[in-house]
């Protein structure tokens, strides 16, 4: 096991610490303090909990521009952006409260005069395993329902974000009592070895084929599980779309992040009557892109890491082979820093492994499409099924459209999100279990029957 993880600043390539990864010893001492301390936190009430997290929330909030840097720093996302998700996930722990108080409510059954009460109790000891991409935002979407369902946790960030990490364990170890959380630091080694220790579940996003892995290992003692593991997502764009706002999407919605979401666009289809001019509208957009290091007044940062960038330039090389036509961009930016240029590629099918294996990058990907039948075939010729959206001025036809899309979350001219309290999930290969709403909460615990005859 590597005894040092090094954290690059991806602008500058320059280091900015030198992180020491946790031993095998300090990750059985960490699962051995969230054991004991499970057995009180367990049965703190739920309004205790609550009241502690309010402090949270409202500390992260306050504390959002220096974690902004961090996480700027380490990364590179575009520092607006990263003071966004610090606001965003202090209201998000919010709204984990509000479900929270509806999954640990009580069901009451009764058929005659025999009643049966359901209790949602926590499970025991959650590993909680979060990616570098939204560093805040998504460790908060599993500490919180994890740790307000009464679990006790062990958690490791991204070994590309240790430092965001460790201020948003600061944060919450700062109100929680003692072995509540508990961190660990490190990289693929560091999580196997959590998962062969004593816990009781793994809530985990990341990448479809570490997401196997933890099953695989989680197989051994029928751990319980949560995996969010990224998509592929389609964006439908039919003859009668509004090319303004579908345009505004595909653009934004690719290159956001630098492309490094489980929700981007990664494929668009459109529809043949349409193709030239949507594509011409995209490439007009895509050249006021301005790219640079996030501190700057730019558009799009740095991909994360070097092997990121070498992944998405790959992907581009194998379609301009196989006689995709990279319309703008395509290449490595020649500076310091693992900076790449907004892309646009056309002429693709499903040949191209950038159609079908996930990018994480910043590539716009056109391919026309007869109708909207075609396109709804080629949308669900897919191993993901994360998001997907659909651009059509007739409303009703677009939601038909979506009822036959293979995706767990739809946007029917808009982006995938939707009213607060529902569901954040993935079906076939993007997700097992889900975030997001009351029942995604309760994900966090298990149901206890009682009954009894009145």
């Amino acid at each position: 096991m590597r005894k040092f993880i090094l954290d690059i600043n991806p602008s500058n390539e320059e280091l900015i610490e030198k992180i020491k990864c946790s031993s095998p010893g300090e990750i059985a001492s960490g699962v051995k303090l969230a054991r004991k301390a499970f057995k009180v936190w367990s049965k703190v009430p739920l309004k205790k909990r609550i009241a502690l997290f309010k402090k949270i929330a409202k500390d992260l909030n306050n504390e959002k521009k220096s974690i902004g840097r961090l996480v700027t720093k380490e990364m590179g996302k575009v520092y607006r952006s990263a003071v966004g998700e610090c606001e965003g996930t202090a209201y998000a722990i919010e709204e984990n409260i509000k479900l929270a108080e509806k999954a640990s409510e009580i069901e009451i059954f009764k058929e005659g005069n025999l009643v049966t009460e359901v209790h949602h109790i926590p499970i025991g000891v959650v590993a909680v395993i979060t990616p570098w991409n939204f560093p805040v935002g998504m460790p908060e979407s599993l500490l919180s329902p994890a740790i307000l369902m009464g679990n006790t946790v062990v958690f490791k960030p991204s070994e590309n974000t240790p430092l965001t990490g460790k201020a948003i364990y600061d944060i919450f170890n700062r109100y929680l009592p003692k072995g509540v959380i508990n961190l660990l630091q490190g990289a693929e080694e560091v999580g196997e070895a959590l998962l062969t220790s004593d816990i009781d579940m793994v809530s985990f996003v990341g990448s479809q084929a570490v997401g196997k892995k933890i099953m695989e290992a989680c197989s051994k003692k029928l751990n319980r599980l949560v995996l969010e593991l990224g998509g592929k997502d389609p964006m439908i764009i039919l003859k009668d779309a509004d090319l303004d706002k579908a345009v505004n999407y595909a653009v934004n919605g690719s290159l956001r992040n630098s492309g490094q979401v489980c929700v981007s666009v990664e494929r668009i289809y459109v529809d043949q009557s349409i193709f030239s001019k949507f594509e011409k509208m995209v490439l007009d957009k895509v050249k006021s892109y301005k790219v640079g290091d996030g501190f700057d007044d730019v558009d799009m940062g740095p991909m994360v890491s070097e092997s990121q960038r070498n992944h998405v330039l790959t992907q581009i090389e194998d379609a301009k082979r196989k006689g995709a036509k990279v319309l703008f961009g395509g290449n490595a930016i020649e500076r310091k820093g693992f900076f790449i240029e907004p892309t646009v590629i056309s002429n693709l099918n499903h040949k191209h492994d950038i159609m079908v294996t996930e990018t994480f990058g910043p590539v716009i990907c056109l391919q026309k499409v007869r109708n909207a039948e075609e396109a709804v075939e080629k949308a669900n010729d897919s191993t993901f099924g994360l998001g997907a959206t659909i651009w059509t001025k007739n409303s009703d036809k677009g939601r038909k459209i979506a009822e036959q899309i293979d995706s767990g979350m739809i946007g029917v001219n808009q982006g995938i999100g939707g009213v607060s309290g529902t569901p954040w999930v993935g079906i076939k290969q993007s997700g097992f279990g889900y975030l997001g709403s009351a029942e995604g909460v309760r994900q966090f615990s298990v149901p206890k029957k009682i009954s009894y005859k009145k």
